[in-house]
């Protein structure tokens, strides 16, 4: 059964390592026959969250940028993939304002059950990523339909475009493929 995944490309450099594990993860999802989009973060305007909570009651953040319309997508979307480079061991800032903003999701009826992590960075290693899954493990905990599925990790690139030859593009490409 085709699924609708909606992966979140949050690094603002063009060709960034990240973002080509992403294009690697939507080509497995697309030859398993998945609906994909991927969405960047790169050209859009993402205020921070005030705080008013007036999400929870209407559904709908009060702050007018371009964060509705990827809310929207994400609550229709059956698996989400956020795609993020690891600064100071932690994902990036725009992932993190994303996910806060994303707050009117936490009581709709949102669709998304897995969700995947995909990651680079300078340096290599578990610890590397581990920060980042766990704070967005704290945010899927907010969703008790949801649970983290996977993550691919690519330690060790630095330079845009650099992750080429890397064995986590086949990783990230054979986790898309292997969607259930």
């Amino acid at each position: 059964m085709s699924k609708n995944i909606l992966i979140i490309s949050t690094s603002l450099r063009f060709n960034s390592n990240s973002d080509l594990l992403a294009q690697s993860f939507e080509k497995g999802a697309l030859e398993a026959g998945h609906l994909v989009e991927r969405v960047t973060l790169r050209d859009k305007t993402i205020q921070f969250c005030k705080g008013c909570l007036s999400c929870v009651k209407t559904q709908k953040c009060l702050i007018h940028d371009d964060v509705n319309e990827i809310v929207d997508k994400m609550k229709e979307a059956d698996v989400l993939v956020f795609s993020t480079p690891i600064y100071y061991y932690e994902m990036c800032g725009q992932m993190k304002t994303l996910l806060d903003r994303a707050n009117p999701l936490f009581n709709a009826n949102y669709k998304f059950r897995d969700i995947y992590f995909i990651a680079s960075a300078a340096e290599d290693g578990d610890h590397v990523w581990a920060k980042a899954v766990n704070g967005l493990e704290g945010w899927i905990d907010c969703f008790e339909k949801s649970h983290l599925s996977g993550v691919v990790f690519a330690g060790g690139v630095t330079d845009p475009g650099e992750i080429q030859g890397h064995q986590s593009l086949k990783r990230a490409f054979e986790m898309g493929k292997n969607i259930r």
